[in-house]
């Protein structure tokens, strides 16, 4: 047991809350690439993972209020929480607005989206490996949430490149709806990264401010 649990209530535990999180957001995630790659069920799921991530931001927002003491402090907690929601939303957005488009997904989405699950498969690494912190130091080692993390945002990294290839590409089209309406999803995807890389950025914050 470490110094810190025994003063947490066991509907307490804000750590075991946000991991429920990260884990649904990746079921988001994984039914966003089914989607990008032809799967027509996959905005459904991604739709089912984005409500049941609410109930979890919600219930993670009650225990911190009522927690005596926290893991990590409290305000981070909130914004991992509220960040990592962000995606989850701007994907179930994304997605909506392909489809009032009309738009299918295409290789650059796809692409694009499989960078977004890999980056979420590893905060909610990183998320896992924060109980284990709580009762060791990080040492940089595959148990160190911020080797995830760092995981994270070189995933986004390539999602970047992506991006600009893609972007660039348009230029070769005529069809302006084409072009308007691909520009948009592309940036939204380029918008999910940023705040992605956020979450890892806080991890970190986090991280050097235990002793």
């Amino acid at each position: 047991m470490t110094k810190l649990s025994w003063l947490l209530p066991a509907e307490s535990n804000v750590l075991a809350i946000l991991r429920v999180q990260a884990t649904t957001t990746v079921e988001g995630m994984e039914a966003l690439v089914a989607w990008a790659n032809g799967d027509p069920t996959g905005s459904d799921r991604l739709r089912d993972a984005e409500h049941r991530a609410d109930v979890h931001k919600r219930a993670l927002r009650v225990a911190v209020r009522r927690a005596f003491i926290t893991p990590i402090a409290p305000e981070d907690l909130f914004v991992l929480s509220g960040r990592l929601d962000s995606v989850l939303n701007e994907a179930k957005d994304t997605v909506r607005e392909a489809e009032l488009l009309g738009m299918h997904p295409d290789a650059p989405i796809a692409a694009m989206s499989d960078r977004i699950a890999e980056g979420v498969r590893r905060i909610s690494r990183a998320f896992d490996n924060m109980a284990l912190t709580a009762r060791s130091a990080m040492d940089g080692g595959p148990d160190d949430p911020t080797t995830d993390a760092d995981g994270a945002v070189k995933a986004q990294r390539a999602l970047e490149w992506i991006y600009r290839g893609a972007m660039a590409d348009l230029l070769g089209s005529e069809d302006l709806r084409e072009i308007t309406g691909r520009r948009e999803l592309y940036r939204r995807f380029s918008r999910m990264s940023e705040t992605l890389v956020e979450v890892a950025e806080r991890i970190w914050y986090a991280a050097v401010k235990e002793p």
